[in-house]
């Protein structure tokens, strides 16, 4: 999020996925049977194909600039998909 504000401070970005998904776990040193722990953190399920950010308001090649500084940071393999208006 904020490499790409950087990349393009005069862009609306929106960020399409929302972690839903909570991870417990229960503390160390802790028999068994204490039921379950508390919510450590929470997560989102990502599928292959999911669209991760939008960006909106500035011309492709500054989108891609943005784009291009916000896939180093991510640990997978990302491209960049355009809507075409007809």
């Amino acid at each position: 999020r904020i490499a790409c504000t950087r990349g393009a401070p005069e862009a609306k970005i929106w960020i399409r996925i929302f972690p839903h998904k909570s991870v417990s776990s229960t503390p160390a040193e802790t028999r068994l049977g204490t039921g379950k722990g508390d919510i450590d953190f929470w997560t989102a399920v990502v599928k292959p194909g999911t669209v991760l950010f939008e960006i909106g308001g500035v011309t492709e090649e500054v989108a891609k600039t943005a784009f291009n500084r916000v896939a180093h940071k991510l640990p997978v393999k990302v491209r960049m998909v355009t809507r075409r208006h007809l």
